[in-house]
């Protein structure tokens, strides 16, 4: 079976586009239901049975995540269900995973996980909490999106059941967190989640409790009723608003040829002689006056709508452009401006649509942090890298700083920090990145928190180790040249794994251990001929012969 050509993927979509979910609001409570349409997938030939998933849903359940936190701000709770009778949802497309190539497997399975994280996220920081009403066999995938959610119920029909039957059937692993969810959010032990694991068939009814695979079972004669009410129940613990207004996201809007990308505050130049992708973020044009100016601008205020771009144009790079994997960011516009905007977010926080900005930030620039391609900030004249989007200086690999000025150029050659560097956007591992970047640093920290609101020169930047390198314009040219073709020279399998390595100092968390350990060995697991092979498990799965593994541990 060769592997399928992946048409180019289109990560904007909005409700009247949904193929797969069905969203209805009552009051605090709303309920999305997962009816996936077998045809509607991303490979015209492969048939998304049983609720079974490809990334064209994965995509909207994103789209709907992020609409029900900007769009919905009085919804305190997201009951997650299925519209097919007798089944959840029976995970990834095993035909569509048999013929993906390894790396839309690979970026699948991290997409997927970042989609889980902001679930959880939704919980833990928006207010809004998420419940699975598991009805029908919950299987692989299915119970992964269960496992997002804050609470799982599950009726007590004697069919229904949840299972992790990856490794027996398929020979690779629960690849959406499955593994890390089991034991660092469920608390199952884990020799009880080794034999789970083990299983082909599911585990429902009391036992599924008494193992904490889910957190209660209901008899098929309270099931509407207990679900309701539980949602209810959970709704009235939220902070969300009782009564506030959303604002509508509409499509975003770009023009995209064969040089790369180009909305309103993002531009994406591809150099593909070179391997490598050149983004630029453009500051603000306008500044409202206050939190109703915020609400008044909506999808438009700046914040919000350059987080929007900068996160579809991430995806759009890693899923498209698999071969540009050096990546250059550069700013263009006021600081001042932009130092502006992070004083409303920060003067602001308790607000909710503020929340959710900020929040979103968060999102995006842990995607940049877990984009596999090298990233190399640029300060020149004219950058605007202060406060939120001073993170990406963080965020990258190296940054490289002009000194001084360019001839004929009188902009100047600055950068600044904002409050929202010191707690704003956390990464992966709990830490700022401030705090990850200075570890055996503790002092530096303090350092910079002193320069907050200071725009800084080069030698100022560099003494506070805020950036790599810094040249003048005698050497600028030729010393970014040689960093640029020296990165893009090296094997992008070692870099992948350098900088996965190099960028979450610090301590581990269940999100961490899900990207950096389930992930990388889901990569490995699915190159190996016992998984992808022509003989291997994802091949011969619904062939009726068994699959032939390789017995040689590695």
């Amino acid at each position: 079976m060769p592997h399928a050509e992946m048409p180019r993927i289109d990560f904007r979509t909005e409700p009247s586009r949904w193929r797969h979910w069905r969203l209805a609001v009552d009051g605090p409570v709303a309920t999305l239901t997962m009816d996936v349409e077998p045809g509607g997938g991303l490979l015209p030939d492969v048939e998304l049975k049983l609720n079974s998933y490809d990334l064209s849903v994965d995509i909207e359940l994103a789209d709907a995540m992020t609409r029900l936190r900007f769009e919905h701000p009085t919804v305190r709770v997201v009951v997650l269900r299925s519209g097919k009778p007798g089944v959840f949802c029976a995970g990834a497309n095993i035909r569509m995973l048999a013929r993906a190539t390894h790396q839309h497997k690979v970026n699948f399975c991290k997409f997927t996980n970042e989609t889980r994280c902001a679930i959880e996220e939704a919980t833990a920081e928006s207010g809004q909490i998420w419940i699975a009403a598991v009805a029908g066999a919950c299987a692989g995938g299915g119970y992964e999106i269960a496992m997002a959610a804050d609470r799982i119920l599950l009726i007590d029909d004697r069919r229904s059941t949840v299972a992790l039957p990856e490794t027996p059937l398929l020979a690779v692993l629960p690849g959406t967190g499955g593994l890390t969810r089991l034991t660092d959010k469920r608390r199952v032990r884990r020799d009880l989640a080794d034999l789970f694991c083990s299983k082909e068939e599911g585990i429902g009814g009391r036992r599924a409790v008494a193992w904490r695979l889910v957190d209660e079972t209901i008899p098929p004669s309270r099931w509407e009723a207990a679900v309701a009410a539980r949602a209810n129940e959970i709704a009235a613990t939220s902070d969300r608003p009782v009564a506030a207004e959303g604002i509508a996201l509409p499509r975003l809007e770009r023009m995209e040829s064969g040089d790369g990308l180009a909305y309103r505050y993002v531009v994406v130049t591809n150099d593909r002689a070179a391997r490598r992708a050149h983004i630029l973020l453009r500051g603000a044009d306008s500044l409202p006056a206050d939190l109703a100016g915020i609400h008044a601008e909506g999808a438009a205020f700046w914040a919000l709508a350059l987080a929007r771009e900068l996160d579809d144009a991430l995806l759009h790079l890693r899923f498209n452009e698999p071969e540009l994997g050096l990546l250059t960011i550069g700013t263009e516009g006021d600081i001042a401006q932009v130092l502006a905007v992070d004083a409303l977010l920060e003067a602001h926080k308790a607000d909710w649509l503020v929340r959710e900005i900020r929040l979103l930030w968060r999102r995006t620039l842990k995607r940049l942090d877990l984009t596999a391609r090298s990233v190399i900030a640029l300060v020149e004249p004219g950058s605007c890298f202060a406060g939120t989007l001073a993170e990406i200086l963080f965020a990258a690999d190296r940054t490289v700083m002009l000194s001084g000025a360019r001839a004929g150029d009188n902009r100047a050659t600055r950068i600044a920090l904002s409050a929202l560097n010191f707690g704003a956007y956390p990464m992966a591992n709990g830490l700022t990145r401030l705090a990850t970047r200075f570890l055996g640093e503790p002092a530096s920290v303090e350092a910079a928190r002193e320069m907050i609101g200071r725009t800084l020169d080069a030698e100022v930047a560099e003494s506070l180790g805020l950036v790599t390198q810094i040249f003048d314009e005698v050497d600028w040219d030729d010393e970014l040249r040689q960093i640029l073709e020296e990165r893009a020279s090296f094997s992008p399998d070692a870099l992948t794994a350098m900088e996965a390595n190099l960028r979450f100092a610090g301590p581990e968390t269940m999100e961490t251990r899900i990207f950096g350990r389930l992930t990388a060995w889901q990569n490995w697991v699915f190159q190996r001929p016992n998984a992808v092979g022509e003989e291997g498990a994802l091949k011969r799965y619904g062939t009726g012969l068994k699959p032939t593994y390789d017995r040689e541990r590695v």
